[in-house]
């Protein structure tokens, strides 16, 4: 299993300098062996405005193209959504769903990121399913329950997990390690005893950046980075950790 590194721009880039940062961050990944090889799996979010030039940039490179969201529908009457098969026609291979914003901020029910889901796995694309508990909440019981949940279809090929405390996204460090990785560990499972495939992948996400992979170590899968890896500097610093992991070498722990 290979590790896997995410990027979400969000929307603090304009269409110019999300598409500056690409080509940046294309430079950087240039001849990096655990890329070319698949050890280390690199997607980039970027908002849905700028994935064509992404795509553009990201050409000839192992970077895959992400979306932030997805429709809930298939392609028809709804005004301002963006359907999978449209996501996929652009270039995308993996969207992001679920994110605690779309849930606190949109209202998403784990119902709409069950269809989500869903949908998204029907056109081919790897959903990326966010889940995290609040402050007060059991984290581990909260994150299993909303990713049981999501899973309801039984999509068939890859998912992946994205897990993320709500106290940390935007906070100015992330969750202790002591806290994440019972939660990723269980998740893991969760994942591979509902989907019954050996290729899913459990990342942490909020305020990650650089030196997280070795606090978290075994733990997770990889890392879903934020503001954090907004600088290609820094993004360049957790790929080099990446690479550095004794399992960027070889299978699943």
């Amino acid at each position: 299993m290979p590790l896997v590194i995410g990027v979400s721009l969000k929307m603090y880039f304009g269409l110019r300098a999300a598409h500056d940062w690409c080509r940046a961050v294309a430079a950087l990944v240039a001849g990096r062996p655990e890329l070319e090889d698949g050890r280390t799996v690199l997607f980039v979010a970027p908002s849905h405005l700028a994935i064509p030039g992404a795509a553009g940039a990201f050409v000839g490179t192992p970077v895959r193209v992400a979306a932030q969201d997805v429709a809930a529908d298939e392609p028809g009457p709804y005004t301002g959504e963006v359907s999978a098969a449209e996501l996929a026609e652009a270039g995308v291979s993996v969207v992001e769903i679920g994110h605690a914003e779309r849930r606190g901020l949109f209202g998403e029910t784990d119902e709409t990121v069950a269809t989500k889901v869903a949908t998204a796995a029907r056109h081919g694309l790897t959903p990326l399913i966010c889940v995290g508990a609040r402050p007060h909440e059991d984290a581990m019981a909260v994150a299993e329950a909303q990713l049981r949940a999501a899973l309801t279809g039984r999509p068939a090929g890859p998912v992946w997990v994205a897990y993320e405390p709500l106290a940390s996204i935007g906070a100015p460090q992330p969750a202790p390690a002591s806290e994440v990785t019972p939660v990723t560990r269980r998740l893991r499972a969760v994942l591979a005893e509902v989907t019954g495939r050996p290729d899913g992948a459990v990342l942490y996400g909020g305020s990650a950046g650089p030196g997280l992979l070795g606090e978290l170590a075994d733990g997770v899968d990889g890392l879903f980075l934020g503001r954090f890896a907004h600088d290609p500097a820094r993004l360049a610093k957790v790929l080099d950790e990446a690479a550095a992991r004794p399992s960027a070498a070889g299978g699943r722990r």
